[in-house]
């Protein structure tokens, strides 16, 4: 198509390469043929217009916190940026730098019902999380979306050691 164009009009191809008044003076209909439609003919006078232009929209990516690289930097309050990585029926795992993904369970997604995660986030979204809970022994973070939630207090969801056994047995009633 280029090679038409530039003999048709007797000219060089740096001298049509971002040309905008003899580009736009083009009628891409003349150089439709049995190999190339008119929407090809357009985009290669568009690529023509502005070499190397990227057509796909600007790739964003998260940033990291400085400093924080594995689960044991992590700290209860923390605001983190991180990448959607998977998202499950249970919620969203999300990458925050510390190669291990922290989840965001669906009850935190947001502040309304989320009967589908998928509804709220995808894979590769970039998204804010706060630090819940760290367990570094487990290699699990809990993280929420709702930036306002207040992190667990230390020992809150551990239930106090039971009794032996032996003590927990009533001793038989007497006559």
């Amino acid at each position: 198509v280029v090679k038409n164009i530039i003999e048709t009009h007797n000219r060089a191809v740096d001298d049509i390469i971002a040309n905008h008044a003899f580009l736009t003076s083009l009628n891409a209909n003349d150089y439709i043929n049995d190999s190339f439609g008119l929407l090809t003919i357009k985009d290669i006078v568009k690529e023509l217009e502005k070499p190397g232009r990227d057509p796909r929209p600007v790739f964003k990516t998260a940033t990291f916190k400085e400093g924080v690289e594995k689960v044991s930097d992590l700290q209860p309050s923390m605001i983190l940026e991180g990448v959607i990585t998977n998202v499950t029926n249970f919620g969203a795992f999300v990458d925050i730098g510390v190669h291990q993904d922290g989840l965001v369970h669906i009850s935190s997604l947001t502040d309304k019902f989320v009967a589908d995660p998928s509804e709220v986030v995808k894979a590769g979204d970039i998204v804010k999380v706060k630090v819940l809970e760290v367990d570094v022994n487990r290699k699990r973070i809990s993280l929420t979306m709702r930036l306002e939630e207040q992190p667990k207090p230390a020992n809150a969801n551990k239930k106090a050691p039971t009794e032996n056994r032996a003590q927990q047995k009533k001793a038989p009633a007497q006559k």
